[in-house]
């Protein structure tokens, strides 16, 4: 009954609002876009726009690559070759494709070199490896983090801790995971990755990009002085984030008496705008371009524009081991954790961050 009685729970969200301007030297917002590093889904909504600049359509042709690896062994991101090609040379990303957090094996490399492997709890006891278990796990400790720093590691690449990780991933626990990678570097290697991996089965892939002309959508009053809105003046940011998803879920607004599926109305008071211009682009997308993406969108205001403001919305993988940083990831009921910048004509900004119940509270 207890068992039944915990599956009815709704599970706990969380959300955390905050205001900036740009030009505020204390403002978070580009750390906080750098450190959340596996991103499947970026969108943005300029209202009164019945068309792209070309600027910002190419910034958003630009997103990619990225690449998937099937099979690969695991041991291939600890060699000094890779640590030498790509993680001293860039950021590079890796994340493994098709494994739930829950439940599978899942590994993640981070830009600053650190592999983070959360592993059930018979391989963990297999690979030998020191970690610890996750936070997540509950009475019955199922699930266990190991963190490995191949920045370290390839300082001593003849001491007895990497011979020991190597052996492990090598001879004693080989794993293999289908991975996502991706690389940022400043030079112009752009077929590195490619040619690497060319031993296994590699394919290279760009984001798929959605644009769209959204006519006649009721829009919420905003203020950007006011985050918690004010009666009959301005709508509170709460409001705006759940009509967000409303709107990129393609959910109709009018409330009609006919219509059994949904009974979600835009929130009060509220404009009509006569075209808005709506972008999804979905892939395996890396921070640095999201900062080129949210750097545009800033600068939309320089010159005269009707709209009072635009939003940038971003959603990471739900089966990555990490969602800010090196906070721990879990899925239980939902497993999102996402974010959304809601930028204003004068260069405030709303910050909102969403996690759900297997999760820290946002940096």
């Amino acid at each position: 009954m207890a068992t039944l009685r915990r599956l009815r729970e709704a599970p706990r969200h969380l959300l955390v609002c905050e205001k900036s301007n740009f030009g505020n030297h204390k403002s978070r917002h580009r750390h906080l876009v750098q450190t959340h590093y596996y991103n499947y889904r970026v969108s943005f909504l300029i209202p009164e726009c019945g068309i792209l600049s070309e600027e910002l359509k190419n910034l958003v042709m630009q997103t990619g690559p990225y690449y998937f690896v099937k099979n690969l062994p695991l041991h291939e991101l600890i060699t000094p070759e890779f640590i030498s090609t790509f993680i001293k040379k860039g950021s590079c990303y890796a994340l493994t494709c098709n494994t739930n957090i829950d439940e599978d094996n899942t590994v993640a490399l981070l830009p600053n070199g650190k592999l983070i492997l959360s592993l059930d709890k018979d391989t963990y006891e297999e690979t030998g490896l020191q970690g610890h278990p996750s936070q997540f796990s509950g009475r019955k400790i199922m699930k266990f983090i190991v963190s490995i720093d191949l920045m370290e590691l390839s300082l001593n690449l003849d001491s007895k801790k990497y011979e020991r990780i190597s052996w492990s991933f090598k001879e004693k626990k080989p794993l293999k995971f289908d991975f996502l990678l991706a690389w940022h570097n400043t030079g112009s290697e752009e077929s590195t990755m490619m040619s690497y991996f060319s031993k296994y089965q590699i394919q290279e892939h760009q984001p798929k990009v959605a644009l769209s002309a959204v006519r006649d959508l009721q829009c919420p009053v905003l203020q950007s002085s006011e985050l918690e809105g004010a009666p009959e003046v301005s709508c509170q940011a709460l409001e705006l984030f759940d009509w967000l998803g409303a709107v990129f879920s393609n959910v109709s607004l009018n409330n009609e008496p006919n219509n059994f599926i949904s009974t979600y109305c835009c929130p009060q008071p509220s404009t009509v705008v006569a075209k808005a211009y709506l972008c999804t682009i979905t892939g395996f997308i890396l921070p640095e371009k999201i900062c080129l993406l949210l750097e545009h969108l800033c600068h939309y205001f320089d010159e005269l524009k009707l709209a009072p403001w635009v939003t940038l919305s971003v959603q990471g993988f739900a089966d990555s081991p990490v969602s800010w940083g090196k906070n721990e990831h879990g899925f239980w009921k939902g497993g999102e954790h996402l974010y959304n910048f809601v930028i204003f004509n004068n260069q405030d900004y709303w910050l909102q961050m969403a996690v759900g119940a297997n999760d820290h509270c946002p940096p």
